[in-house]
């Protein structure tokens, strides 16, 4: 549709500055948000490693490993979860970010898509249909893949989005399949975080070459050009710059595979700092080798290839295979489009196609976050830019045009040509996978594809079968009669919490990014901006908490840096708190709610979470609040979560990539947030994005991770995985739906699904166990820097480890939280309370479990 901008609304906030277009409310089928931010965001990262700001490159592959072990474990002895099939239900007309595509150069009705966080799909039908083939796989963010152009069943898979947005997690290295995308195996470059393009030398399809960025938000040695010339059995690294500029794309020339130009983008950025802009640098550049990559030269200011300030962002490549000496390098300065040169000598000489700049005009927005430019394969003047829109230049790059505005959604990451006949074109972008069959002139809305990515999600209690969510660039969208291809968008922008109400589900609330709010009612025919009495000037979070009032479905409440409640659906509101987050210098970026849960036993009880780690209680609808979160985390809190069944019973989960020591995510209050129990217990280290509690089994807790769902049927003294049929994909929210027993998962990377309560059987565990508690000697000891201490647990119960000084003066508490039977191990690095390392000496560890303890000697020596 022609998109109208009715309302321009600026959003300032501490952590970036960014302009959101709203679409025609008018037409809300068809509503697009215009993208992500105009410069890299870290909303996610921040999350995930507050207040370190780093973590253990291997944390996430590792939890994903603990997480197959777990259900490895499960189907090998009793203990499973078993008849608890996850059902899918969409949707799949509502796509998400799909990062590359590949045909198969010798049948060019078999194609590949790569999707940002949700793995691999293959079509049969020239991109009509598609199904997952990487389902198997402990990684699904995804970057490149290349087909090898001789024997077809081998496929390269890089893993890892390069793209530098807020919600891109890192990969794994580099997976191969040698059937056709069968099975698949890891071979190598782990460390990596995400690929920006993988080639094969079509002379010698044994030597391949990766492009690896490294990690957005860390320094480091694992990033550069890599080359392997037995298939990926081993690789070196030919071309390496500094450790926060990684290869985004690498090319080779069609006719002479040892002329390689390859692209280094400076790109590092130490989140909740404050930084400005650090997408370019005088890194960036394009570099050039004739040897097959042997040396490599840098192309620098006499081709005109650096800005006057010697600096770049990110650079992307297009050859033509019916023009072998010709190559294409877009720029853009760090943010938005910046340039485009041309050379017709395989990158001897460059030319400025675009001096004034028509490119840029007719789709000025950020570059950064695409970079990508093709040329037809039959005609070299037949450019494409791929960025928020798609531009066209049929003159070499003289004049452009936007082409697909009223066909397609917005922001381009992929394209692919039909290898036979390339007037078929597939392109892929934020919301999916479209087709043009006229080389690109016109095209088909995205095909079907299980990839929506989903912050927040709600449910009907009236009508079950609708189902409500807020996604990444997808709008807040719902389906109506549960069909898996009929949802509807409703409110553009990136969809967040969505709240419908219980006593007339014609009545709904959802906002978009920053907490910018709307009410519909007439069943979404009619809306309204609801957010008088809100300081425009409070920072809100991206992900802002709305949630309606249990018992009241006129009162809602809303947190900025404080807790607003409405009585009158929206109409006005009031703060019932003041400021509820700290003034940290070190964390500009922070200080906003997290999350609020009001009791549904009785409402006067409120709880709120902050992104810098506070949790707050009132018990009187917000006349008073007190700080609770002693004994918790210093982490983003995610949820805290009211027991449904006991008013002194509040959950509370957090986020967290392991940094140093395992971080335990879930903690359990019975004295309504005084004191706290982590029941964590056999979790994977894994940030906890969502909790719920079943309505009618108060012992069992659902949780949504980045490694998948788990359920616990005894209060959180062990978990499981719960179900079947849900690839391992990032759950960000959890609904039980009270009346009908179902619980719903929303994923970020694979749409929804559908749980049935009633099928859980739960088979006890058959784990020998000892029959009386056991600690046993540290190992080593004497020991420097750190020793293992090991306990055995009989059965369930809070157990806690503590370091004494010889005078009994408490050093560190190792453990203090709810274990299941069985065996365990603790590490102390010899550090107090305070991280600061202790004195030679002897030591002594205690456990204690109920009327049970147990000390033992140990010895550090410096």
């Amino acid at each position: 549709m022609k998109r109208k901008f009715l309302i321009v609304i600026t959003l300032l906030t501490g952590l970036i500055t960014f302009a959101f277009l709203a679409i025609d409310f008018n037409s809300q089928k068809n509503m697009e948000s215009d993208g992500p931010d105009q410069y890299p965001a870290e909303w996610a990262w921040m999350q995930r490693t507050f207040p370190y700001f780093e973590a253990d490159e291997m944390a996430q592959y590792d939890a994903m490993k603990q997480t197959q072990q777990i259900r490895s474990a499960a189907i090998e002895k009793a203990g499973r979860v078993s008849e608890a099939k996850w059902e899918f239900i969409g949707p799949v007309n509502i796509g998400g970010r799909v990062v590359d595509l590949e045909f198969n150069p010798l049948d060019g009705n078999t194609v590949y898509a790569s999707a940002a966080t949700g793995g691999i799909f293959k079509s049969y039908n020239v991109g009509e249909t598609w199904f997952p083939v990487f389902d198997d796989q402990a990684v699904l963010p995804m970057g490149d893949l290349a087909i090898d152009p001789v024997d077809t069943n081998i496929v390269y898979a890089g893993t890892g989005e390069p793209n530098g947005s807020h919600n891109n997690f890192p990969g794994y290295g580099v997976f191969k399949s040698t059937d056709a995308g069968a099975t698949w195996n890891n071979i190598g470059l782990e460390l990596t975080a995400q690929i920006g393009r993988i080639i094969i030398d079509p002379d010698n399809t044994q030597r391949i070459f990766v492009a690896a960025v490294g990690s957005n938000f860390r320094k480091g040695e694992n990033r550069g050009i890599y080359r392997s010339t037995n298939g990926g059995t081993d690789w070196e690294k030919v071309l390496f710059v500094d450790d926060s500029t990684g290869g985004i794309d690498v090319v080779m020339m069609p006719e002479d595979s040892n002329i390689l130009h390859a692209a280094m983008w400076q790109r590092y950025r130490k989140a909740g700092y404050g930084q400005t802009e650090t997408s370019r640098g005088p890194s960036t550049g394009i570099f050039r080798s004739t040897d097959g990559g042997d040396t490599w030269t840098e192309l620098g200011t006499p081709e005109g290839l650096k800005d006057a300030n010697g600096d770049n962002g990110r650079i992307g490549f297009a050859v033509c295979p019916s023009s072998p000496e010709a190559i294409i390098a877009l720029y853009t300065d760090g943010g938005t489009y910046s340039g485009m040169y041309k050379s017709n000598n395989k990158g001897e000489t460059w030319v400025n196609i675009d001096p004034a700049n028509s490119a840029g005009q007719a789709v000025a927005t950020f570059s950064w976050y695409f970079g990508q430019v093709r040329m037809h394969p039959n005609d070299e003047n037949k450019i494409f830019m791929l960025d928020q829109y798609l531009a066209y230049s049929s003159n070499g790059g003289s004049t452009w045009s936007i082409v697909g505005e009223n066909d397609t959604h917005v922001d381009f990451h992929a394209m692919a040509f039909h290898p036979s006949s390339p007037n078929i074109v597939l392109v892929g972008n934020d919301g999916g996978i479209a087709k043009s069959t006229n080389s690109g002139t016109r095209w088909s809305a995205e095909v079907d594809l299980p990839a929506t990515q989903f912050y927040e999600i709600g449910l009907d209690y009236i009508n079950p079968a609708r189902v409500y969510g807020g996604t990444q660039d997808n709008n807040s969208i719902r389906t109506y009669d549960g069909g898996i291809d009929s949802w509807q968008r409703i409110l553009g922008g990136d969809g967040f919490y969505v709240n419908v109400d219980y006593t007339d589900n014609t009545t709904f609330y959802m906002e978009y990014q920053y907490g910018v709010l709307y009410r519909f009612t007439n069943d979404g025919s009619n809306y309204d901006y609801i957010m008088n009495g809100i300081d425009d000037n409070e920072p809100k979070n991206w992900s802002t908490p709305v949630v309606m009032d249990p018992i009241d479905p006129e009162v809602l409440y809303y947190g900025s840096n404080r807790i607003y409640r409405t009585t009158n659906r929206g109409d006005n509101w009031t703060p019932i708190s003041n400021k509820l987050t700290a003034d940290n210098p070190l964390y500009p970026r922070f200080g906003t709610m997290s999350t609020i849960g009001v009791s549904i036993i009785d409402n006067d009880i409120i709880y709120a979470g902050t992104d810098d780690s506070h949790i707050w209680r009132t018990t009187d609808k917000g006349n008073t609040w007190t700080q609770i979160n002693n004994g918790t985390p210093e982490r983003w809190v995610t949820r805290v979560l009211p027991d449904p069944h006991d008013e002194n019973v509040v959950y509370a989960t957090f986020s967290g990539l392991k940094w140093g020591e395992p971080q335990s995510h879930v903690f359990r209050s019975s004295d309504m947030g005084d004191t706290w129990v982590d029941i964590s217990s056999n979790l994977p280290d894994s940030p906890v994005n969502a909790i719920a509690v079943d309505y009618e089994n108060p012992s069992w807790i659902f949780v949504g991770t980045d490694v998948g769902p788990f359920v616990s049927f005894d209060t959180g003294a062990s978990w499981v995985v719960l179900g079947e049929g849900m690839p391992l994909v990032s759950v960000y929210d959890l609904k039980i739906h009270p009346t009908e027993n179902f619980l719903v998962a929303g994923t970020h990377g694979r749409s929804m699904y559908k749980l049935d309560l009633n099928s859980l059987v739960i088979v006890e565990q058959d784990v020998q166990v000892a029959e009386d508690f056991q600690l046993k000697q540290n190992y080593p000891n004497p020991f420097n820097p750190s020793t293992t201490i090991s306990f055995v647990a009989p059965k369930t119960g809070l157990v806690k480890i503590q370091v004494f000084d010889i005078t009994g003066q408490l050093v560190k508490t190792l453990a203090n939280r709810m274990y299941a039977k069985g065996t365990y191990n603790l590490q102390w690095n010899g550090r107090n309370e305070a991280g600061n390392m202790v004195a030679s000496g002897t030591y002594i560890y205690r456990l204690e479990s109920g009327s049970h303890i147990i000390s033992k000697k140990m010895m550090l020596l410096k």
